[in-house]
C-alpha cells in the first residue's frame, strides 16, 4: 500500500495568525503570480492553479494572477520551459503533483523537484474511478470481478502517461482486490479533459482520476464515481465509498503545490509561500476548497523538499513491485 501522508488540518503559528491580521485588507501581499499548468485544461493541475488564484486573488491577498497551460511530454515541456526562463520568471509558480516524482523515477523527463525550488505543498486530492452515466457497472465490486475473470476485458483511461499516477493508482487498487497490477489495459490521454472524453464516447470503460474533478463532472450528470481512495468517505462525496470500505485495502492521496524556478530568490520564495498559507484563513478559500472537496496540506520550502524526497523513496519502491521500473 503506498505510503502517502495525509493531513487533515492545515499548519497553523500563532506568527503566521498575526501577520494574517495584520496585512490583511485591501491591500495585496503579492503583485502578481503566473501559474503555468503543465497540462491542458480539465485536468488536476490546471483546476488547483485555477482555484487557488481564484481564492488569492478574491481574497485580495494578490493584485494580479495569470495562467499559462503547457502540455507535452508528461509535465516535461513546462519544468524544461521553467528551467530556461529562469531569471525571466520570478513570478512564476509551476503546480505538480505526485507526478513529477513518479515520471522523474521512470525517466519520463531527466528534470527532477531538484532542479527548481520547492515553494509549499497545497493541497491533496484522493483519486476516484468513475464510469459513465449508462455503464454497466454499478459498483465497484462488479468492475473488480471482470477484471479478475479477464484483464483485457476492462480498460483504464487517464490523464497522463502509462506507469504515470492515473496508471499506478489502478494497479493499486486491482492488486488490493487481488487482481494482478501488471495487467491493467491503460488507456494514456493528454489531460483529464481528453479522459473523460474518451469514457463518454464508449472508448474505455472507467477512468482514473482525481476526486476533484470527478466530483465536477458528476454534478453535471456525465458521470457515476464508484469509488475514492481516502480512508474515510469525503464530506464532498457523502454517498462514494471509500476502497477499504469494499474490503480493498488501499489508499491514496495526491498533494498538489507549487515550484518556483531554479533561480528564484529565497526572499521572494519566502513570500509566496507566505501569502499561500495567508489564503487558509479566508473565506474565498473556503468555497474553492469545498467546491472541489480538497484536503488542505500546508508544507512549504524545506519541510516540502523533505518530504518530496521521501515520497520519492516510497514511490519508486512500489514501482519496482508493480513491475514499473527494474
Amino acid at each position: 500500500m503506498l505510503t502517502q501522508f495525509i493531513s487533515r488540518q492545515r499548519v497553523s503559528v500563532l506568527a503566521a495568525v498575526v501577520a494574517s491580521a495584520l496585512s490583511f485588507g485591501t491591500q495585496a501581499s503579492v503583485d502578481s503570480v503566473h501559474f503555468l499548468v503543465p497540462g491542458g485544461a480539465g485536468g488536476g493541475w490546471d483546476s488547483t492553479a485555477r482555484g487557488i488564484g481564484e481564492a488569492l486573488s478574491k481574497s485580495e491577498l494578490v493584485e494580479q494572477v495569470s495562467y499559462e497551460n503547457m502540455s507535452g511530454g508528461g509535465g516535461g515541456k513546462a519544468i524544461a520551459y521553467l528551467i530556461k526562463t529562469a531569471e525571466q520568471s520570478q513570478d512564476t509558480l509551476m503546480v505538480n503533483s505526485t507526478p513529477i516524482v513518479i515520471r522523474s523515477l521512470a525517466k519520463v523527463f531527466p528534470q527532477s523537484f531538484r532542479d527548481l525550488t520547492p515553494i509549499a505543498a497545497t493541497v491533496g486530492d484522493y483519486a476516484a474511478f468513475v464510469v459513465a452515466k449508462d455503464s454497466k457497472y454499478q459498483s465497484f465490486t462488479q468492475l473488480v470481478d471482470d477484471y479478475k475473470k479477464d484483464p483485457r476485458s476492462v480498460s483504464v483511461a487517464g490523464g497522463s502517461a502509462r506507469g504515470s499516477m492515473d496508471h499506478l493508482v489502478a494497479a493499486l487498487a486491482f492488486k488490493a482486490a487481488g487482481g494482478d497490477p501488471r495487467r491493467v489495459k491503460y488507456l494514456a490521454y493528454d489531460a483529464g479533459g481528453k479522459a473523460m472524453a474518451g469514457l463518454l464516447s464508449g472508448e474505455t470503460q472507467v477512468l482514473s482520476t482525481g476526486l476533484s474533478e470527478a466530483l465536477v463532472l458528476a454534478e453535471a450528470g456525465e458521470v457515476r464515481i464508484l469509488a475514492m481512495t481516502g480512508d474515510k468517505r469525503s464530506t464532498a462525496a457523502p454517498d462514494v465509498p471509500t476502497l477499504q470500505e469494499l474490503g480493498y485495502d488501499a489508499t491514496f492521496v495526491n498533494w498538489r503545490g507549487f515550484f518556483g524556478s531554479p533561480e528564484i530568490s529565497d526572499e521572494r520564495a519566502a513570500e509566496y509561500a507566505e501569502v499561500l498559507e495567508k489564503m487558509y484563513n479566508t473565506e474565498a478559500w473556503a468555497a474553492v476548497r469545498d467546491r472541489y472537496g480538497w484536503t488542505e496540506i500546508y508544507k512549504p520550502g524545506k519541510e516540502f523538499e523533505a518530504f518530496l524526497e521521501q515520497q520519492e523513496k516510497e514511490i519508486g519502491s512500489l514501482m519496482k513491485e508493480l513491475g514499473f521500473l527494474n
